[in-house]
C-alpha cells in the first residue's frame, strides 16, 4: 500500500507539471530560457507558501508583460527617428512640424497642412506681440491714474461693508465680521471709534444724512441706530506713490500672507457698546440697511427674505415688504425720492415705491440668472444691478423692460457703487480686482493689485467719496482691510 500511494502522487505531480506548462502561451529561445532557468533557481531558494508551479507560471507571465513593453519601447523609439527625419526633410524645405507630439496620422499629412499651421502659429505670435504693445503703452498712459494711498488696518475678520459719512467731519465706517463697526480717520487711516454693540457678524454700514448716526445691519437679527463723536487726528503726510503700480497691473499674490494671520486691532480706539435705537422685527439674519431720504425712515433686508421699514424716532415697524421667494442680500434707497430696491438670492431685484403714500407700488425685475448681490440707485434715473452671473446691468427708471446696458465680467459681482458726479461704476469682485466701467459699458480702469498692494481676498464693497481731495474710492474685502484709492477721474475719462 505504501508503494502504490507513493507512485500515485508521482503520478499526480507529473500531471500538475504537464498542466502548468500548458498554461505557457510563448516560445522561448534559449538565452530566455536560461534567464528564466535562474530565476526559478532564485525562487526556488526564497521562502514561498506558494506552490513552486505556480510561481514558475507567475514568472513566466510577468516575463511576457515585460517583453511586451521592451517591443514598445522600441518602436517607439523607431517613430522618434521618423519624426526627426521628416522634420530634418521639411527643414529643408523651409517648414517644421511641432516636435515629438505627432501620432503615425500625423507622419502622413501632406506639407500643405505644414504650412497653414506655421501660418496661423504666425499670426498668433504677431496678435500677441502687438498686443503686448498695446498693453505697454496703455500702461504708461495709465500711471498715476489710479493710485493706492492709504490702507486702514484693525479688524480681525473680513470687512463685508464700508461707507462715507455725509457730514463734517467726513469719516470712513467699515462692517465686520468680527462683531464690530470701526470709524476711520480718511487722512491717517487711524481708528476714531469703534462699536461693539452687535452679538453677531455686522454685515452693513450707513450713514445718516445730516446727523452724526450710523445704521448697522447684524447677523444677530437685529439693525442698531448708535450716536458718534469723533475729533479727526493730525493728518500724516501722504505714502510715497513713486512705487505704486498702475491700474493695469496684475500679479497674483502668494498663498502665505500676513492676513492670514491675527491681526492686532487698535488698542487705544475709544468704543460705544449701547445703541440709541435696537430694530428686532426679523426672523432672520440681517444683511443690509438704509437710511430713506430725509433720515426720519430706514429700511432693512433680511434672510428671512422680508424688507422692513421702520420710523426711527419710534421704532416702530411701518411696512413689512414681502414678495422675495429666497433671502436678501441688499438694499438700497434713492437719494432724493422715497424709492427702495431690495435685491435677493432670486435673481430678481424689486423696486419699491412709497411717494405716494396711499400706494405702496411694487416692480419685480428678472434680468440675471443668479444671485443679485446688489442694485443701487444713481442721481439720475438709473438702477445698475450686480450678480453673481458674473454681470452687470444698467437700468432707465423710465422704462425698466430691458437693460440699457450689460457688463460681462470673469468674476461674480459683490457691492457695486456708483460716483455722483460723473457716474462711474466700481465693480468688486470675488476674485480680488476692483474693475471701473461708465453707465454705457466700458471699461476705464482696473486697479492696482501686486505683490506689494491691492486685495488679497475677496473684495465685498466699494463706496464713492468724489468731494474728498485725496481718498475718492474705498473698497473692503476679507482680507480684513480696506483700501482708499486715489482716481484721477478726469484723466481717465480723457484716456476712454
Amino acid at each position: 500500500m505504501p508503494v502504490e500511494s507513493g507512485s500515485s502522487a508521482a503520478a499526480r505531480q507529473a500531471k500538475q507539471k504537464r498542466k502548468s506548462h500548458s498554461l505557457s502561451i510563448r516560445r522561448t529561445n534559449s538565452t530566455e530560457q536560461e534567464r528564466s532557468g535562474l530565476q526559478r533557481d532564485m525562487l526556488e531558494g526564497q521562502d514561498s507558501k506558494l506552490p513552486l508551479s505556480l510561481r514558475s507560471n507567475l514568472l513566466d507571465l510577468f516575463s511576457q508583460i515585460e517583453r511586451e513593453f521592451e517591443n514598445l519601447y522600441i518602436e517607439n523609439l523607431e517613430l522618434r527617428r521618423e519624426i526627426e527625419t521628416l522634420n530634418d526633410r521639411l527643414a529643408a524645405e523651409g517648414q517644421t512640424f511641432e516636435g515629438a507630439d505627432l501620432a503615425k496620422g500625423a507622419l502622413k499629412t501632406k506639407a500643405s497642412h505644414s504650412t497653414s499651421q506655421l501660418s496661423q502659429k504666425l499670426k498668433t505670435t504677431y496678435k500677441a506681440s502687438t498686443s503686448k504693445i498695446v498693453s505697454s503703452f496703455k500702461a504708461t498712459t495709465s500711471r498715476a491714474v489710479c493710485q493706492l494711498l492709504r490702507e486702514y488696518v484693525g479688524h480681525r475678520d473680513g470687512i463685508w461693508d464700508l461707507s462715507v459719512t455725509r457730514t463734517q467731519p467726513v469719516v470712513l465706517g467699515t462692517a465686520s465680521a468680527d462683531h464690530t463697526a470701526m470709524l476711520w480717520s480718511i487722512e491717517t487711516g487711524k481708528c476714531l471709534l469703534k462699536y461693539l454693540g452687535h452679538q453677531g457678524s455686522v454685515n452693513s454700514i450707513k450713514f445718516h444724512p445730516t446727523e452724526q448716526m450710523a445704521l448697522t445691519a447684524s447677523g444677530d437679527q437685529t439693525a442698531h441706530i448708535w450716536r458718534y463723536m469723533v475729533q479727526l487726528p493730525t493728518p500724516q503726510p501722504v505714502a510715497d506713490i513713486s512705487q505704486q503700480t498702475t491700474c493695469e497691473d496684475d500679479v497674483d499674490f502668494s498663498d502665505k500672507d500676513e492676513a492670514d494671520g491675527e491681526v492686532e486691532g487698535p488698542n487705544d480706539c475709544p468704543s460705544v457698546r449701547v445703541a440709541t435705537t435696537t430694530l428686532r422685527s426679523h426672523q432672520g439674519v440681517v444683511i443690509a440697511a438704509d437710511w430713506l431720504v430725509g433720515g426720519k425712515q430706514v429700511v432693512t433686508a433680511s434672510w428671512d427674505r422680508a424688507a422692513n421699514l421702520y420710523d426711527v424716532e419710534t421704532s416702530e415697524l411701518v411696512h413689512s415688504l414681502t414678495g422675495h421667494d429666497q433671502e436678501l442680500t441688499h438694499c438700497c434707497t434713492h437719494p432724493t425720492q422715497r424709492l427702495v430696491v431690495t435685491s435677493s438670492r432670486d435673481t430678481t431685484f424689486r423696486l419699491w415705491d412709497f411717494r405716494d403714500p396711499s400706494i405702496h407700488s411694487v416692480n419685480v425685475f428678472q434680468g440675471h440668472t443668479d444671485t443679485v448681490t446688489s442694485a443701487v440707485f444713481t442721481v439720475g434715473d438709473n438702477v445698475v444691478s450686480g450678480s453673481d452671473d458674473r454681470t452687470v446691468k444698467v437700468w432707465d427708471l423710465k422704462n425698466m423692460r430691458s437693460p440699457i446696458a450689460t457688463i460681462r465680467t470673469d468674476s461674480a459681482v459683490n457691492r457695486i457703487s456708483v460716483s455722483v458726479n460723473q457716474r462711474i461704476i466700481a465693480l468688486p469682485h470675488d476674485n480680488r480686482q476692483v474693475r471701473l466701467f461708465d453707465m454705457s459699458g466700458v471699461r476705464l480702469a482696473r486697479l492696482p493689485r501686486s505683490n506689494r498692494q491691492g486685495h488679497r481676498r475677496m473684495v465685498c464693497c466699494s463706496a464713492w467719496c468724489e468731494d474728498n481731495t485725496s481718498c475718492n474710492l474705498f473698497t473692503c474685502g476679507f482680507d480684513r482691510q480696506a483700501i482708499g484709492w486715489n482716481i484721477n477721474i478726469p484723466a481717465l475719462l480723457q484716456e476712454k
